[in-house]
Formats: C-alpha cells, structure tokens, sequence
C-alpha cells in the first residue's frame, strides 16, 4: 500500500484521540488573542478606523491559530505511530531504510503562515546508491518545494494573473499568508507547478471545449453553433536576442446560436521559428474536438489579419483538414479581420484627403458601413479608385495607399463580410487581438521586463490554464498525479516480488 494509505489505516483513532485531548489546550493562547481582539473593539468608539483595525487583528490571530493548528496535525501524524512505523518502503523501485530518529523541515509553507514538520527520512538500502534522502509524510502531504498543495496552488494562481512580478508575488505572499520565499524557492516552485498541471492542459481544454459546444447546440437562435480558431503573433523581449523575437498565441472559441461567444480556450508559445509548436498543438486540439463531439458539426470559421504564418496554417493545414472519423474534407470560412480591413480604408482616406479633414473622415465612416453589404469590398474599392482618378495622391503618399488597396483587392472572397453576418459568424479577431494582450502584454511585458525562454515558458503554461478556465481541474489533476507518486510500504513491494517470483 501507499505510504498516506498506510498512515489512515494505522493512525485514525489516535490522531482523533489527540486532537481532543492536546489541541485545546495548544490553542488556548489563541482563543485568547481573539477574544482580547473583540474585547478591545466593545469597549472603544466604534469608527470607521477601528473597525478596519479590529478586521485586520482578527485576521492575523485567526491566521495564527490555523497556523499553529497545522503544524499540531501534521506533527501528530507520524508521531503517533513512531513505533509501528515501516522499516523499509520502495520508491521508484529503490528500497529505503527508515533513519533512526525524525528530523524538522522548519520552512514548510501553508496557506497561514509557516511551519516546522517533525518527519522520518529513509535512506537507499544500497548505501552506495546516489539517490537522495526521501520523506515519505512530506510526500503524502503533498508538498512541493516545501510548500502544501494550498499555498503551491495560491502561488501559482498569484503568478499567472495579470501583472504579477517576482516582488509583487513575494510581497503577496508575506502580507496574506505570512510566508517569505526567496527568489529562487519561488522559481522552482512555479516550475514543479508547470510541469505538474502542464500534462493535463490537453485533455481539459478538450473537455471544456466540448461542454461549450453542448451548451451551443442546446441554445435558441436562428443560426449554426460556430467554433471559430485565431492565431496571432505579438514580440516579446528575450535575454540575449539582438531583436524582439515573435510569440504566437491561438484560440478557439465557440459561439452559440445568437451568435454570442460562448469561451474560449488558449494555446500560446515563445518565440520559435515557423511557430511550429503551437500549430501543431492547435491541429492537435481541433482534431480532438472533432473527434470526440458527437452533435452535429458546428461551422468553422478562421479570422485572422493574413499575415504570412497565419496564411500558411489556413494553406497547409486547415484548407486540408479533413475530419478524423469520417474523412470528409472540411468547410473552412477564413475570413479576414474587419478591423484589419477597416485600418486599410482609413489609410487610404488619409492618403485621398487632407489628414483628419472632416471629408477624409466622413468618407471613411461611410466606407466602413459599406464593407459589411453585400459586394461591400468591391464597391470601396471603386469608390477608392475613382477618388484617386478625381482628386489624385499625392507622391510621398502613394505607396502606402496602393499598399492598403492591394491588401483588399487580394482578399475579396475573405472580405465577404454581408455572408458571414448572415451566417452567423464573428468577423473580427477580437478574441485572438485581445489574447495576444492578455496572455502576453499583461503578464509577459510588462515594464522592464526580459525572458529566458525557459522561464517565459513556464509562466506562460500557468497563465494559458487560468485563461482558459481550467485551472482547479489542473490543480486537481496534478495532485492525483502527486498521489500515485508516493514510497509504498514494505508489504507491499515484498509481495509484488513474491508473486513476480511465483
């Protein structure tokens, strides 16, 4: 059996038994310092000053108790059943021997403070083996980097959120949980959480996008449920780059029948040449959608500003896509970003006009309600090319306007903009423009900011989980995870030899 199952089976009772009988009196003082806060707060003029002052009091007392209610409990575990304890356990197929006498961890991290835990070390049965001390109570508590999975999972949530910094975290966790860390405590212990909920970023975005497509085809409204996928680049500063190199970041969305965005999950990665990473994890993703959802096929729609890697995904991958049950090739809408679009006509208006004259501006407003009825593209392109005929351009002007009128003449069948309103469709990339600022910008570029790609990656994991609304799943998944991978005792190991020898 697992060592955490060893220690329910033999230290229930006793642990009950003390719980009642010791802790009372360890949390007396406690109880104390809580009731002098209340005393202290009754018998004073109650402003607003107080009352703020009798909170924050209370806080940092209740904070202390929880504290010292902790450390009690986790010392009891092992104390209780010194004796009875396994000589020898197995982990990772290496036998141990149990050292003599408990040792402190006296840095433990908990969501109240910090603690020292009391806990027996093993030792490699072969003394000429390299492997490490281990202790087996730390790991059926669940510690990672000597912090408990509360605080590690506070630690996390506090460095994926938007401007998060080292200094901001660190002072976070002095202020709320009374714990200080340093810098590189806190470095492993993001990258031992990355690496512990990265593993299941897949499955969960598989399964959050499937209940989103369920919660679409179950709505009301005159159109098709829709899974529209973006992709997008942003720089991003990196430590020993001459240049701002390009991170990508994709998502998929799904809009219901009233056209209404539903949620979307994300995908991004560090700068790499062809961004070969995160295409291959979003083809990943969508064929898994496919796969898996068993209603009927929702639209697909790609919206993008065509540059040139997102031109290419819709070339190579997703104009060839084909469904992963049936083999049928599948109906891609690629439309491009009315806003992309909508830039183009106003450099094109400043180019025909005198800059923001109220002209220029009026017939750029007009041409942007033109682009979105039907034949909308072609007729401001007319009209673009007859202003140009009349009024003329001026030289230092002309590259920049034939630069914008190209990039709508080449893009006609992805401007349709009447037929994909009709159809339901979203024909902006808001979602993806905004997840370049959210998954990067927010948390990844801020002020003085610089990254080892390495690092960058780590982060970024955290973040894209919290973006999509998978981060408790994550959390839970890893700590099943960190169960399996736990010493078992001695019987256990003794009798997977005897029934291998059998």
């Amino acid at each position: 059996m697992s060592y955490s199952i060893y220690l329910h089976t033999v230290l229930t009772s006793q642990v009950i038994y003390s719980v009642s009988q010791d802790f009372r009196a360890q949390v007396e003082p406690d109880l104390q310092q809580i009731l002098a806060c209340i005393v202290q707060f009754a018998t004073a003029p109650i402003t607003p000053a107080s009352t703020a002052t009798f909170e924050k009091d209370l806080a940092a007392a209740t904070r202390e108790m929880s504290r010292h209610i902790v450390e009690a409990t986790y010392n009891q575990i092992e104390a209780a059943a010194s004796e009875q304890a396994p000589k020898f356990v197995d982990y990772e197929a290496t036998d141990y021997r149990r050292i003599g006498q408990a040792t402190p961890n006296r840095h433990v991290a908990t969501l109240f403070g910090t603690v020292t835990l009391w806990r027996h070390g093993y030792r490699p049965s072969d003394r000429d083996s390299a492997e490490a001390t281990i202790f087996p109570l730390e790991q059926s508590l669940g510690l990672m980097e000597g912090a408990t999975p509360a605080l590690a999972e506070r630690v996390g949530f506090y460095l994926a959120e938007a401007g998060a910094t080292q200094s901001r975290v660190l002072e976070r966790l002095q202020q709320a949980h009374g714990v200080s860390m340093g810098v590189k405590r806190l470095r492993d212990l993001a990258t031992a959480l990355t690496e512990g909920m990265s593993p299941h970023r897949h499955a969960l975005q598989l399964q959050r996008l499937l209940a989103l497509l369920a919660q679409a085809q179950a709505s009301k409204g005159r159109h098709k449920p829709v899974l529209s996928v973006g992709r997008d680049g942003i720089t991003l500063p990196l430590q020993g780059a001459s240049e701002f190199e390009v991170a990508s970041t994709g998502t998929i969305t799904v809009y219901d029948r009233r056209g209404e965005r539903l949620g979307t999950v994300y995908l991004g990665y560090v700068p790499e040449s062809l961004q070969g990473t995160l295409s291959e994890e979003l083809t990943r993703l969508l064929q898994d959608v496919l796969r898996h959802w068993q209603g009927p096929l929702p639209r697909l729609c790609y919206v993008t500003d065509s540059g040139d890697n997102e031109t290419a995904y819709y070339e190579k991958v997703l104009h060839r896509m084909c469904h992963p049950i049936t083999g049928k090739q599948l109906e891609w809408y690629w439309i491009v970003d009315y806003y992309h679009a909508a830039q183009r006509i106003r450099t094109m208006a400043e180019a025909l006009f005198e800059p923001k004259s109220r002209e220029g501006e009026a017939w750029a407003r007009k041409m942007r309600k033109l682009l979105k009825k039907p034949g909308g593209a072609l007729r401001v392109l007319y009209s673009a090319a007859a202003l140009k005929s009349r009024r003329g351009v001026a030289e230092h002007k002309t590259k920049a306007y034939q630069l914008a009128y190209n990039y709508l003449s080449d893009r006609l069948s992805r401007l349709n903009y009447a037929e994909f309103l009709r159809l339901g469709l979203p024909i902006g990339s808001g979602v993806t423009e905004a997840a370049c600022k959210t998954v990067f910008t927010q948390r990844l570029k801020l002020s003085g900011m610089s990254w080892a790609k390495e690092g960058a990656l780590v982060i970024l994991n955290l973040r894209l989980i919290l973006l999509s609304g998978i981060w408790d799943d994550a959390n839970q998944e890893m700590l099943k995870t960190n169960l399996l991978n736990q010493a078992r005792t001695q019987s256990h190991f003794r009798a997977a030899k005897l029934k291998m020898a059998a």
